[in-house]
C-alpha cells in the first residue's frame, strides 16, 4: 500500500485546514502550495469541492483512498447519519484513539507508535493501527515501552484532552469511554459532502 511520507504542512494548505488540529501550518502562508499556490482560485465545481471535502478526512486522519473507501461502506451499514458515522469509526481506530491520550503528538507518530508493539488493548498486544476500538475499551503502554523516550517527551508537551477518552499518565493507560458527538469533532469538515461524493 502506498503513502504519503512528505510535509503535513504541504496537505494542510492543500485542502486549507490543519490536519494536524494545531493551526500552525496556515499562519504563515495560508494559501495552497506550489509556485502559484497564492494567485487567483479558479472556481471549483461541485465535484471539486466534495473531493476536497473527502481529502481533508483522509489527510487528517492519514489514510489511504481504499481505508476510507471500507470505513465509507462500515458506516452505511450502521444505524444513524451515515457521515457522523464515518467519522465516528476513524476516531475509533486505535492510532487515533492513542493520539487522542496524548502518547503521540500527530496521528503518524502514534500509528508508527502502534505498528512497533507499544500498546497493549485490554490487556493484549494490538499492532494494527487501523484495529477498531469499542467504548469501554482500555489502552495501555506494554510494561516493556514505559520508558519510551519520544513517547515521555509528547506526554510533557502536549495536552488533548477530549471528554469521550480518559487517561492516567502515571499508569499510561486509558479508556475510550464512549463514541464521541459531532459537536466535539473537526467544524472544518463537511462529511455530508463526502457522502454525496461516494454515493454518486
Amino acid at each position: 500500500m502506498s503513502k504519503y511520507t512528505g510535509p503535513a504542512y504541504k496537505k494542510s494548505r492543500r485542502v486549507g485546514i490543519s490536519v494536524l488540529e494545531t493551526g500552525k501550518e496556515l499562519v504563515k502562508r495560508p494559501y495552497g502550495p506550489g509556485q502559484h499556490g497564492n494567485g487567483r482560485k479558479a472556481k471549483l465545481s461541485n465535484y471539486g469541492i466534495q473531493l476536497v471535502e473527502k481529502q481533508k478526512i483522509r489527510f487528517t486522519y492519514g489514510i489511504s483512498e481504499k481505508q476510507l473507501r471500507k470505513v465509507f461502506e462500515k458506516a452505511g451499514k450502521l444505524k444513524g447519519i451515515h457521515g457522523e458515522n464515518m467519522l465516528k469509526l476513524l476516531e475509533s481506530r486505535l492510532d487515533n484513539v492513542v493520539y487522542r491520550m496524548g502518547l503521540a503528538s500527530t496521528r503518524r507518530a502514534a500509528r508508527q507508535f502502534v505498528n512497533h508493539g507499544h500498546v497493549n488493548v485490554n490487556g493484549k498486544k494490538v499492532d494494527i493501527p487501523s484495529y477498531q476500538v469499542k467504548p469501554g475499551d482500555v489502552i495501555s503502554v506494554r510494561e516493556n515501552s514505559k520508558e519510551h523516550k519520544s513517547m515521555k517527551q509528547t506526554l510533557e508537551s502536549v495536552n488533548k484532552n477530549v471528554e469521550y477518552v480518559s487517561f492516567d499518565k502515571n499508569k499510561l493507560e486509558g479508556t475510550y469511554l464512549r463514541y464521541p458527538e459531532r459537536s466535539e469533532l473537526s467544524s472544518d469538515i463537511n462529511e455530508s459532502l463526502v457522502v454525496e461524493f461516494y454515493n454518486k
